[in-house]
């Protein structure tokens, strides 16, 4: 696996390293060993899925406070997502800064969430699907979320957004 850095200090893309031959490939997309050796979360409590049906659609900001604060594996399995973290570490340098990654079942990127990091995503195409390691159990007492339109966080995300929960259209503005 190749780990990327990104501009928010210890979220990184990662990249399998496909081994191909007449069959096709093969490629391990998580290894405890090599998340120990870069310092990221190893162990990972949850797995979820999720499956959006519409382009375009919005999921999120999501996160959890301590002490549920999770670190996240996220990788599309299907279709395309305009995949984005916002950095609440208020210590960091990059406070409330963001990146956005395209993740699609085609690249087979992962991008890997720190603790005290919001998520969400867009759909790019129809039918996404999104497979989640998760590092902490789900709190709902702890669960908290960003507006994905706050004007503080300045996301462009890539489409009008069609769909979104109630919940997430009405998480409170920052400022």
């Amino acid at each position: 696996m190749k780990f990327i850095e990104t501009t928010l200090a210890g979220a990184y893309i990662v990249e399998p390293e496909p081994r191909e031959d007449v069959r096709g490939f093969f490629a391990r997309t998580f290894c405890a060993g090599e998340f120990v050796e870069k310092g990221l979360a190893s162990v990972f409590v949850q797995c979820s899925v999720s499956m959006t049906r519409d382009q375009g659609a919005v999921r999120g900001l999501h996160f959890q406070l301590a002490p549920a604060a999770e670190a996240k594996l996220v990788r599309c399995t299907a279709g395309v997502l305009y995949d984005v973290i916002v950095d609440l570490r208020p210590d960091s340098k990059t406070y409330l800064q963001h990146i956005g990654v395209e993740l699609t079942a085609r690249n087979r990127r992962s991008l890997y969430v720190p603790e005290m990091f919001a998520h969400g995503f867009q759909t790019l195409e129809a039918d996404s699907e999104v497979f989640y390691q998760i590092s902490a159990f789900y709190a709902p007492d702890l669960a908290r979320g960003l507006r994905f339109d706050d004007p503080k966080l300045n996301i462009k995300w890539p489409l009008p957004v069609t769909t979104m929960s109630e919940k997430d259209r009405l998480w409170p503005l920052l400022s």
